[in-house]
C-alpha cells in the first residue's frame, strides 16, 4: 500500500473513534448504561458485515450480537489494536490478528467464516474493504520472475507439509465426486478420469499441460489414457517430485516434467490442458496465455481449463493475497473469455464444481488438523493457524457461493468433431 493511502487509513480510523465519541457524548444517559466508542464502532461494523448470526465480544467483556438470530460462534477481540486494524479493514485485519491470535473465535470457524459470507450483501461495491475504506493497490503484472516468487511463496513449502493432508498422489485441486460418499483418493482419481473424457483423448495423442503440481495428471494421460505429455511448472520442489514419480513408474519416456513459465512453451500438441494454474497467471496476461495455446493446438486440437473463479470480477481477499497466494486472481467467466475470444477458439462446455470442491476442501481441512501436531513441528504457531484459517474460509467460501470452480472445454472454431451428447462424460 503506498505512503498515502497508509495516511489515509490512518486518518479514517482516527476520524471514525472521534466521531463514535461524539456520537456518544451528544447522547443523553439511559439509566446505568454506558455506551463506548468502541461497542459502538463494533456495532457499525457488525452492520456493514450484513449483521451476520455472530457475537462479537470485546476484551473487557462488552458484546454486541444480531438481534434476533442466536450466534453461530462467538469472536474475541482480545484488545483495542485488534479491533482498531479489524474496523480499518476487517478482510485484512480479521486475518492477521486471528493469526496473531489477537482474534479467537469460539465454536466452529467454518460456520463463523460461512455466516459473514452469506450476510455481507453481494451486490453495490463489492469488498467489505472498499465499503469501509479506502481498497487496496490493484496487483502488479505477473511478468515471469514475479510469477516465480509467488509460486515458490506458497508451492515450495516443503512436499511434507503438503503429503499430510493431501491425497496420495499429491493432487491440489478440486476433486470430483460422483458418489458423495467418495473418499479423497477415489474422487482425485475420478477428477483425473473426468479431465481426461472431456479431452477425449486417444492413444498416441499429445498434450501440453501448463502448472502440473506435482504430475498426477500428466502421468494418468500417459498410463490409462496412451498420451504423450509435456508439463510445465516453476515450483521446483513440485517438478523435482514430479520427475522421481515418473522414473519411479517407468513413465520418463510418456512424461515430460519441464521447469519453466508457460510463456515459453514451444511444440504442437492434440490437446492443451491447465488445471488449478489460471489463478496465478493474472487477468493481464491472458491473451498471452490465449497466445500460447493458439500456436501449440494443432487444428483440431481442443484443451481444458480448471480453475477457481468468481461469479464477477473482482479481487482475491486481500489477507489470502498477502499471506497465501500472492499475486492469485480467480476470474469470473467473463474475464476468461479474454482467453478464447481474440484467438478464435469456440467455449464447448462449461461446468461449474463449487460444492465438489466444498467437499474437498472438507477432507483437506479434517486431515490437516488430524495431523496439526505434525505441521506445528514444522512450522511456527502463525502458520498452523494461517493456514486454518486459509482452508475453512475457503471451504466457507465455496459452500456460501462467494467462490466458483470453472472447468471449461473448448476447441477452434469450425472444428465439428465434437460429441453429439455429453454421454461420454458419465460413461467410465
Amino acid at each position: 500500500m503506498s505512503q498515502e493511502r497508509t495516511q489515509a487509513h490512518a486518518k479514517s480510523m482516527s476520524d471514525g473513534v472521534d466521531c463514535a465519541r461524539r456520537e456518544i457524548e451528544a447522547r443523553p444517559a439511559l439509566g446505568n448504561k454506558v455506551f463506548s466508542a468502541e461497542k459502538l464502532l463494533l456495532a457499525r461494523m457488525m452492520e456493514s458485515l450484513g449483521n451476520p448470526p455472530l457475537e462479537l465480544v470485546l476484551w473487557d467483556g462488552q458484546a454486541i450480537a444480531s438481534a434476533g438470530k442466536p450466534p453461530l460462534a462467538r469472536v474475541l477481540i482480545r484488545d483495542r489494536g485488534a479491533l482498531l486494524k479489524l474496523i480499518a479493514n476487517p478482510e485484512l485485519g480479521f486475518g492477521e490478528m486471528y493469526t496473531a491470535e489477537r482474534i479467537e473465535v469460539q465454536g466452529n470457524l467454518v460456520d463463523c467464516l460461512e455466516a459473514i459470507y452469506r450476510a455481507f450483501p453481494r451486490s453495490g461495491n463489492g469488498q467489505i474493504a472498499q465499503k469501509l475504506l479506502a481498497p487496496f493497490n490493484g496487483p502488479l503484472r505477473n511478468t515471469q520472475p514475479r510469477a516465480r516468487r509467488n509460486i515458490h511463496h506458497h508451492y515450495d513449502i516443503g512436499n511434507d507439509f503438503y503429503k499430510l493432508w493431501l491425497d496420495r498422489d499429491m493432487v491440489y485441486t478440486c476433486a470430483y465426486f460422483p458418489d458423495a460418499a467418495m473418499g479423497l483418493e477415489e474422487a482425485q482419481t475420478a477428477k483425473l478420469d473426468y479431465v481426461c473424457r472431456k479431452l477425449r483423448l486417444a492413444p498416441g495423442e499429445t498434450v501440453l499441460e501448463t502448472g502440473c503440481g506435482w504430475g498426477a495428471l500428466a502421468l494418468h494421460m500417459a498410463k490409462h489414457y496412451g498420451a504423450t505429455v509435456k508439463a510445465y511448472n516453476i515450483s521446483k520442489e513440485q517438478i523435482a517430485y514430479a520427475r522421481e514419480r515418473a522414473l519411479a513408474e517407468g513413465m520418463e519416456g510418456r512424461v515430460e516434467f519441464i521447469e519453466d513459465d508457460y510463456r515459453n512453451v514451444g511444440g504442437e500438441f492434440d490437446a492443451f490442458v491447465s488445471v488449478g494454474m489460471l489463478e496465478h497467471v493474472g487477468i493481464e496476461q491472458y491473451q498471452d496465455l490465449g497466445a500460447v495455446i493458439d500456436r501449440s493446438l494443432k487444428g483440431a486440437g481442443r484443451g481444458l481449463i480448471h480453475s477457481i473463479g468468481r461469479d464477477r470480477p473482482s479481487p482475491m481477499t486481500p489477507w489470502i493475497e498477502r499471506n497465501i497466494f500472492p499475486g492469485a486472481r480467480p476470474p469470473s467467466l467473463s474475464q476468461m473469455m479474454q482467453i478464447f475470444e481474440p484467438f478464435g477458439f469456440s467455449v464447448l462446455d462449461v461446468e461449474n464444481l463449487r460444492l465438489h470442491y466444498a467437499k474437498t476442501l472438507e477432507h483437506w481441512l479434517g486431515r490437516y488438523e488430524a495431523n496439526i501436531e505434525r505441521v506445528a513441528q514444522m512450522f511456527d504457531p502463525a502458520f498452523v493457524r494461517a493456514w486454518r484459517l486459509y482452508l475453512a474460509g475457503s471451504l466457507a467460501a465455496f459452500r456460501s457461493g462467494d467462490m466458483q470452480l470453472f472447468q471449461v472445454s473448448f476447441n477452434r472454431s469450425g472444428e465439428n468433431r465434437i460429441p453429439w451428447t455429453r454421454q461420454y462424460l458419465y460413461s467410465s
